[in-house]
């Protein structure tokens, strides 16, 4: 069976509620919290200004959206300077198989590629084996590292109480 090339749009502000929408089903599949608030923030951040990078819209055949991808832009020393995190990448259930991932990851990796950086990032949760097994298939390392994180917000307010 021949599998069309998988398309694309990009997200516009427009897309808020769109793409809000997809992340809910993505955080719930993947057992992530869905802080509306802070998503949102963080949404409009990236739709609002491209220097922070882009989110994708996943285009079906029809041209339905079936999921999304955000490409955010970091900085490193020890990357070299500039990367490109993959902060997510969702296709819906009825989108995925017939290599879409991987034609995904082709997409985002031209999209880094053309913003000047030469190393792109993402994390996987341990529970998700299938989105790990693809990620080291096409190419990338397991780092070997653990990924921390601090909710300063948080340890502020706790340390004025």
């Amino acid at each position: 069976m021949h599998t069309a090339p998988l398309d694309f749009r990009l997200a516009t502000v427009a897309d808020t509620e769109l793409v809000i929408g997809l992340m809910r089903e993505f955080y719930a599949e993947d057992h992530l919290d869905f802080e509306e608030a802070r998503v949102r923030r963080a949404l409009a951040a990236l739709l609002e200004d491209p220097r922070n990078g882009e989110v994708l819209l996943w285009l079906s055949e029809t041209g339905e959206v079936v999921g999304h991808a955000a490409l955010a832009m970091g900085f490193s020393l020890e990357q070299g300077g500039h990367f490109a995190l993959l902060d997510e990448l969702y296709l819906s259930h009825a989108a995925r198989g017939r290599g879409r991932g991987k034609q995904a990851l082709a997409i985002l990796e031209q999209r880094a590629n053309a913003r000047g950086v030469e190393r792109m990032r993402l994390e996987v949760n341990h529970h998700n084996e299938l989105a790990r097994r693809l990620y080291l298939a096409t190419g990338y390392v397991d780092d070997t590292r653990s990924l921390l994180t601090l909710q300063l917000a948080k340890r502020l307010r706790d340390a004025r109480a």
